[in-house]
Parts: structure tokens; sequence; C-alpha cells
């Protein structure tokens, strides 16, 4: 279910060296999925570029996704899936040259919006 105010006003970015690394501009972005509609979760995005991935530190709601990377490892992370449809968002992945966990996103599974 879509929440009817984002809570994107409580939440501050993540100014880490993963940001500058990304040229140091962040924004939020909240992301649903593009069979139903659905909510997802708020994605803060670094630098510019398409959304290819998404880093699980990265997650500030709901607050099922944003403890994935405290309870599972890389070899336990399950597949994203959208909570309505079932359809599949995104797969695990280890981003090998930060050493970071993340979701690969399957090409147009989800519509993103600020």
């Amino acid at each position: 279910m879509r929440k009817e105010t984002m809570g994107e006003n409580k939440y501050k970015y993540k100014k880490d060296r993963y940001v500058r690394a990304r040229g140091g501009s962040s924004r939020f972005l909240s992301l649903s999925c593009s069979n139903c509609g659905a909510y997802l979760m708020l994605y803060q995005k670094d630098g510019s570029g398409n959304l290819l991935r998404l880093y699980l530190d990265r997650i500030f709601e709901p607050d099922e996704l944003v403890d994935l990377q405290v309870k599972f490892d890389r070899a336990t992370l399950p597949n994203l899936r959208c909570l309505e449809c079932n359809k599949l968002i995104g797969t695990p992945m280890v981003y090998e040259p930060e050493k970071r966990l993340a979701y690969r996103l399957q090409k147009g599974s989800v519509i993103k919006s600020k």
C-alpha cells in the first residue's frame, strides 16, 4: 500500500564515502511496482545516472526492508518481490568494487518518483 505521507521529510541523507564517490549529490526516490503500482520503498539514490541496483544501506522504509542488511548475509538474502502481486523486483548481489550488499533491479520493474 502506498503511504499517504512520504516520510522523506523525517529522514536525513546519509553522507559517507559512497556519496562522495558518486559526485556528492543525493535524492530520495519513492519506488513503486510497475506491475500493480504498490508502494515498495523510500530509497536514497546517490549520484546521477540510471537506477541499476538498490543498496541495502540506502533503504529508509518500510521497516521490513530497512533491517535486511542486519538479518541476512550475502548467501541467505532472498529475492526482492512486490508484496502485492509477487512480481520479481530484484535479485541479491554484492557490488564487488565496494563490497556492498545490493539488489540488482530487473529492467522495468519499478516506477520512480521524487
